[in-house]
């Protein structure tokens, strides 16, 4: 942590993990921050964690990211309805005739993110750095600049699923394979940092259980990446507070079971909302 005034309000950062689908769990860890009156200095995101930050980044409260992704995810056939009303603007872009399974994550995000989103990092309400991965140069790039929606698009673009993103003469892809749960990159821009992992907890499935199907297995695949990452990054830096919620029951493409996820993700809320009040009393 930074040496700040102990008169000081403490300054917070919010570091939200890749997941997919599990990461939206990180609507309550927003949740736990409005009920408590904080506002975070500075907010990174990777993949999901990105998505979520930087709707409350824009100027989203919690409760109106999650009005958001529950109008949009709650039910299969409406965002279906809805998807195909956009579809007609952006189909040409969305696909490719050579790779009809890989979306373009821009295109895709410009369809379906709230208005608010559609902005430049500098219009934001709270500083935010998203995380992606250099594809060539093997290495994390930090993105805090120019649009908003391409940055979110290179965070999120898992190989095989999404195309790569280019910016600035680098292909980006998912910030999950270089830094999972991004807490390093504020920690010196803060007294108390908060990291959320959402890539879940080890399961109990043993040999004679169902078999993923493909899908599920190369994204969970990626999940078990992501949660070997952090595992070893803590063993030499850790946040002041780490939030892991109960999500590994999910499958990564779980989007449509939002309501179950955020029920799975309430002790973890009640938990952050906790540790953070006991830092702050200890703090004043």
């Amino acid at each position: 942590m930074s040496a700040q005034s102990p008169s000081a309000t403490p300054r917070i950062a919010l570091a939200l993990g890749g997941g997919s689908a599990r990461g939206l769990a990180h609507i309550l860890m927003l949740e736990a921050l409005d009920e408590l009156g904080i506002k975070p200095a500075i907010i990174a995101g990777t993949s999901m964690g990105s998505i979520c930050g930087a709707a409350y980044a824009a100027g989203l409260s919690a409760a109106q990211v999650r009005a958001e992704f529950e109008a949009l995810l709650g039910n299969r056939a409406t965002f279906l309805k809805h998807f195909a009303g956009k579809l007609r603007e952006g189909f040409s872009t969305l696909w490719s005739v050579r790779n009809p399974t890989i979306v373009d994550n821009v295109t895709l995000f410009e369809m379906l993110l709230p208005d608010a989103m559609h902005c430049d990092f500098a219009a934001l309400k709270i500083p935010f750095l998203a995380i992606a991965t250099d594809y060539y140069g093997i290495e994390q790039v930090v993105l805090g600049r120019g649009p908003l929606i391409p940055a979110l698009a290179a965070s999120c673009s898992l190989p095989g699923l999404a195309r790569p993103v280019v910016l600035e003469g680098r292909m980006l892809i998912d910030g999950g394979y270089v830094n999972p749960v991004p807490y390093d990159v504020v920690m010196d821009r803060a007294n108390i940092t908060v990291a959320v992992d959402v890539t879940g907890e080890p399961q109990g499935g043993r040999p004679g259980v169902k078999i993923p199907g493909t899908l599920d297995l190369l994204t969970g695949a990626t999940q078990i990446l992501f949660h070997s990452v952090t595992r070893e990054k803590l063993k030499s830096l850790a946040p002041d507070i780490f939030i892991r919620p109960p999500v590994g029951g999910f499958a990564a493409m779980d989007y449509f079971k939002i309501g179950e996820i955020l029920a799975a993700a309430q002790p973890a809320k009640d938990e952050l909302k906790r540790k953070l009040s006991q830092r702050l009393d200890a703090a004043a």
